[in-house]
């Protein structure tokens, strides 16, 4: 009989064992599931709730549940339904009556909702710790490459040469964000809601501030209704992944892009590619691709949590149930997706010739060009249609603007003088953006060291 069927005068039906059962995926929280009993039970001796006696005796039962199930020693059973009933019926089966006690003061609903704040903190802890090592791997790139001119892009069309580092570090800036979102997440995920009851509390003189500290949470929820239905914090990092591995999509874009024969900006590791089944010649960017791919699957997780959420009345509904697989999922495919990200990205070979040859075709210069003729006194506008002017020039004789003679130069505007071909070099271009923020070597070096110094500050 279930631990609920007192009411019942049949049993369910199998196939609604198998339905309603959700062991197959909540396992996984069978950690956390353990320890918040622990801490509920010694609460519960402490307030002499229940005996010490029978107390210790399901604190050594919770134990000896936890040390089988990190040795793989038990085997889950369907019919219990959960992770909640598996662990109390086990330790009942073990240790006898004490074990029916464990239970008051308590229902699964914020049973449950426990055990996944207590994952969620975990997530977020080890995607921080995830986000950290990329980020340190890009900032060692970057720190090697301050000086690799490459062209900076709009529209996927050349514009502007910048540096490899420079490049580089606006993904430090979007992967220094998701470490914030993550840690406000954590914050979110870090209210001990046991006490709520079903919905409502309890009569018992539970001392929730006590298990709050036993188990490490910052505060304790203040409405029990609230305790047992408020899945924002797995909303929230379910919105935090589906950022991060946009931004990992768009990082994995460009090493395609950028690894075809089209841009042969980079060359990846032969550990991260794979071959062609019938054509010999091929290296694919799969691991890239399958990264990109996987992004829409998170996107998934999270709509599927905010679907199941959107039109619940308080409580408790047994549709929430399907929060946990998503999370799990988003969880799941968000830590491969990093792992192995930051391997590759450690392995890539960044072909620097070709990336200054890109940033001196395609008139990357250009701006820099009506900058030097408004220097010298020319309206922008005007500067802006001269220089349009000599692109159009160029196109036609097929040269780059440092390919042109001063007389050519003239032919267009006399401002133009020998300091031209300085002023439109891809040194200067750099070089001289040089406020906070740009591509400048001293100002990514200063930004590398700001974001080295968060870092270590967390």
């Amino acid at each position: 009989m279930k631990l609920w069927g007192g009411r019942f005068s049949k049993a369910t039906d199998g196939l609604v064992d198998d339905f309603h059962s959700s062991i197959s995926f909540d396992q996984r929280m069978y950690e956390q599931d353990i320890l918040g009993s622990i801490a509920h039970a010694t609460m519960l001796g402490e307030q002499g709730i229940i005996s010490r006696e029978d107390a210790d005796k399901i604190i050594d039962g919770l134990k000896g549940i936890l040390e089988d199930a990190k040795a793989g020693k038990i085997e889950w059973m369907v019919d219990a339904e959960d992770i909640h009933m598996n662990v109390e019926t086990l330790l009942t089966q073990r240790i006898g009556d004490a074990g029916k006690r464990l239970h008051t003061g308590r229902s699964r609903n914020d049973q449950v909702a426990l055990d996944v704040r207590m994952y969620c903190r975990d997530a977020c802890s080890e995607t921080s710790a995830l986000l950290k090592e990329l980020i340190e791997a890009l900032l060692d790139i970057a720190e090697k490459h301050l000086h690799t001119i490459m062209p900076g892009y709009t529209h996927l069309q050349r514009a502007q040469p910048i540096t490899l580092a420079h490049h580089l570090m606006a993904y430090v800036q979007m992967f220094m964000r998701d470490r914030r979102r993550f840690a406000d997440t954590y914050s979110e995920a870090d209210v001990m809601p046991l006490g709520s009851g079903a919905l409502a509390g309890t009569t018992y003189p539970l001392n929730r501030q006590r298990v709050a500290d036993l188990l490490g949470f910052s505060a304790i929820t203040q409405n029990s209704l609230d305790g047992v239905s408020d899945r924002d914090f797995l909303l929230d990092y379910l919105s935090a992944a589906s950022i991060c591995m946009m931004h990992l999509s768009r990082f994995c874009e460009e090493l395609i892009l950028w690894s075809s024969a089209e841009f042969h900006f980079v060359e990846i590791d032969d550990a991260f590619s794979t071959g062609s089944s019938i054509m010999p010649q091929k290296k694919n960017p799969d691991v890239a691709e399958l990264i990109r791919g996987k992004t829409g699957r998170v996107y998934g997780d999270l709509m599927t949590l905010l679907t199941v959420m959107k039109g619940l009345p308080l409580a408790y509904n047994k549709d929430m149930q399907e929060d946990k697989e998503a999370f799990f999922d988003a969880r799941d495919t968000l830590v491969k997706g990093l792992s192995v990200f930051t391997a590759m990205i450690r392995t890539v070979t960044f072909r620097t010739e070709e990336m200054r040859q890109g940033a001196s075709g395609g008139f990357a210069n250009a701006t820099d060009c009506a900058d030097y003729l408004v220097k010298k006194g020319i309206p922008f506008r005007d500067a802006h249609r001269v220089v349009g002017q000599l692109v159009a020039h160029c196109l036609t004789e097929d040269k780059a603007l440092l390919d042109l003679t001063l007389d050519e130069l003239k032919a267009f505007h006399p401002a133009f003088e020998e300091d031209v071909y300085q002023a439109i070099s891809l040194e200067t271009c750099v070089d001289a953006r040089a406020i906070p923020g740009a591509p400048a070597p001293q100002q990514v070096m200063a930004s590398i060291s700001a974001a080295r110094a968060v870092l270590a500050d967390q």
